[in-house]
């Protein structure tokens, strides 16, 4: 709440005036039924036409004061409650999208996605109930007391003896409600993954005619959640059954009290009529004080969350400078890593890669080949060891500056709903020309002039409108049009045949000479001409070399490009 509270500090000022306004109608509401006492019990009994018309024409003036002043007030608070919450959900996504990888892995994606959306709006909805009622009920309740007391201390000492346990309730039901909407919001978080794992895979669950089995896992997601709602709801639905019966006992012993006094003598009746009144707006106050523990309670256990991540350390550290001439463009030097902290994805990797050359990585699925690449884009730190770029640690360049050296193709990268230009550019400073050169690269130009539009015509999202040897291509196009000074392809080229990899290779070569290229690839075929190879295999260099050095030196390498090239591996060809 602490943090929350920094976004609602700039917004004080607005804040006191909204709440003035709502003071200045509460005030006017608890006026009436003192106005209408007095009317009863003094006005009415001289029979005088103009104290009743002045009265009355007072009771209309507090109304419509009244009327405005929670009406302004609700607008106000409700303005000031977006534009906090507006602030809130900018920060939190930019946070979101500058925290590590690791960072990420630990909070989990549909745990950011749900403290984005659900917990947001759960702020949202406290700060507005605070801004509007928080004011106006204790006003209200306490206001209507110390006016009850005036009109009849011994009827208000009746009702006062309700509230004690009304609090205890209150305060019990909050307490206890804070730790169950916590735990909702968790079960909120697996039915987000639930739902976000079954649209990736839809295709996959269709094939295999898992339907019902992905329904029936939903399901249970989906009532752990329910049930952890019907627990919280549950809770805070006590208070109110609870205050009513309270409430209700005050009001009968009030009534009782109220009818004995007057027949004795020692009250009036417009005082009765307005303690009952007063009762009501106290009952009303005592409820809606309710409410806003229900709302805090949730809002409280969001902003907690949130909080959590606005508050997590900084992306990554930047270390002092620290160069070393080593002699290589890029070069890891005894680099070990692990994702969890046990056993290790990596291990005492170490190599050197001169600039304009081209480093291939090989192995077999799970071998470290992705998490190389992410050491060296510093998505994850290692554990041990320096990777250092042009001599320089990593640690020790800026993030912008360190990614901004790169152009990378994922195999299953990022497309959204737009232009195939808009894809490729992706909000950098990238002419026509660079887009132009960029698909001439990939191979992609033949069949983007073929599309309708040409490169504006329209991808869906996760380009399921082309295949996904265009769309490798169209992403290895936004990896090249920028020119980069290090090209990154993972195992980009997959869906691509034989030839078209073979092209994509070559034109690499050829026209983009003085880049120093990383391929992670499954095929030799994609790696066999890079200047340096590393076979990975559970977590180690098993091999680093060029094709010819490796055929003969590292069996791991031999078996795998025999396995795929047959003669060619051994004969120098290509398999086209």
């Amino acid at each position: 709440m602490r943090r929350i509270f920094m976004y609602v500090k700039p917004m004080l000022w607005r804040i006191a005036g909204g709440l003035t306004v709502k003071t200045v109608g509460t005030v006017m509401d608890l006026f009436i039924p003192w106005i209408l006492a007095y009317m009863i019990d003094n006005v009415v009994p001289q029979r005088s036409i103009k104290l009743i018309v002045f009265w009355g024409f007072i009771m209309v003036i507090c109304s419509v004061c009244a009327l405005l002043g929670n009406v302004i007030a609700n607008r106000m608070a409700s303005s000031t409650a977006r534009d906090i919450t507006l602030e809130i959900r900018h920060d939190l996504f930019s946070k979101i999208t500058h925290l590590s990888c690791r960072q990420t892995d630990e909070f989990t994606l549909p745990s950011l996605i749900s403290r984005l959306s659900t917990d947001t709006y759960n702020t949202h909805q406290m700060l507005g109930m605070v801004q509007r009622l928080g004011v106006r009920a204790p006003i209200l309740l306490f206001g209507g007391i110390i006016v009850t007391m005036t009109l009849e201390p011994v009827l208000t000492l009746v009702m006062l003896a309700s509230i004690p346990p009304l609090a205890a309730i209150v305060w019990l039901v909050a307490k206890k409600g804070v730790k169950l909407y916590s735990e909702l919001q968790k079960r909120i978080d697996r039915m987000v993954r639930t739902v976000r794992e079954d649209a990736a895979g839809i295709r996959v669950i269709k094939a295999l005619s898992k339907t019902e089995y992905e329904k029936k896992r939903f399901d249970m997601v989906n009532r752990g959640a329910a049930d952890a709602e019907n627990r919280a709801k549950s809770n805070m639905a006590l208070s109110s059954p609870a205050m009513n019966l309270f409430l209700n006992l005050g009001l009968t012993a009030v009534i009782v009290v109220g009818a004995f006094r007057v027949n004795a003598g020692v009250s009036q009746t417009g005082k009765i009529i307005a303690f009952m009144t007063y009762f009501t707006i106290i009952l009303n106050a005592l409820l809606s004080i309710n409410r806003i523990f229900t709302v805090m309670s949730q809002g409280m256990a969001s902003a907690e969350r949130i909080s959590s991540v606005l508050d997590s350390p900084g992306e990554c550290d930047i270390l002092p400078p620290d160069h070393e001439d080593t002699g290589y463009f890029i070069s890891f030097e005894n680099v070990s890593f692990s994702y969890s902290g046990g056993a290790r994805q990596l291990k005492d990797i170490s190599f050197g890669l001169k600039k304009g050359q081209t480093l291939g990585i090989i192995g077999p699925t799970g071998c470290g080949k992705t998490t190389l690449i992410q050491l060296l884009l510093r998505f994850y730190d290692a554990d041990s060891g320096k990777i250092r770029i042009d001599g320089d640690d990593i640690r020790s360049i800026p993030l912008d500056k360190l990614r901004g050296r790169f152009g990378i193709a994922f195999q299953n990268d990022f497309i959204m709903a737009d232009s195939v230009r808009e894809n490729i550019v992706f909000g950098r400073d990238i002419d026509e020309r660079g887009v132009r050169e960029g698909l001439a690269g990939a191979q992609a130009s033949e069949f983007v002039d073929r599309l309708d539009g040409g490169i504006e015509h329209k991808l869906t999202a996760r380009g399921t409108n082309v295949s996904g040897g265009q769309r490798q291509r169209i992403l290895i196009s936004r990896a090249l049009a920028s020119s980069p000074e290090i090209l990154i392809l993972d195992d980009s080229s997959s869906a691509l045949d034989y030839k078209t990899d073979a092209r994509l290779r070559n034109a690499v070569r050829e026209n983009y000479s003085g880049t120093t290229t990383v391929i992670a690839a499954q095929r030799v075929s994609s790696i066999r001409h890079a200047d340096v190879i590393i076979v990975m295999d559970n977590g180690s260099a098993v091999g680093i070399g060029t094709h010819e050095e490796l055929m003969e030196t590292c069996d791991e390498y031999r078996q795998i490009a025999e396995s795929q090239m047959g003669d060619a591996a051994v004969n120098g060809g290509d398999l086209e």
